[in-house]
């Protein structure tokens, strides 16, 4: 989705444009992708971040991707040791 939303950029002028149309697209895809409170918040984040002129480069779904990642690992260690 990341990928998606640099993709814009392809083509001279047109990137901050299609961004109007992409943002909320982004958000609510990210908010399905990211249920509960930290999908809705961080939806409202890549809305803004995705409809503000230059701010483009955030990897929002990656970075929320790799914390519940990064979560999960914690658990699953936690899980084991308790063991």
């Amino acid at each position: 989705m990341d990928l998606a939303g640099i993709l814009t950029f392809i083509i001279p002028g047109f990137g901050e444009l299609a961004d109007v149309l992409w943002a909320p697209v982004s958000a609510i895809t990210f908010i399905f992708c990211f249920k509960g409170r930290y999908g809705v918040h961080g939806g409202i984040f890549n809305f803004i971040e995705e409809f503000l002129p230059g701010t483009d480069f955030i990897p929002t779904f990656t970075i929320r991707w790799l914390m519940q990642y990064n979560k999960k690992l914690k658990l699953e260690k936690e899980l084991r040791f308790s063991l």
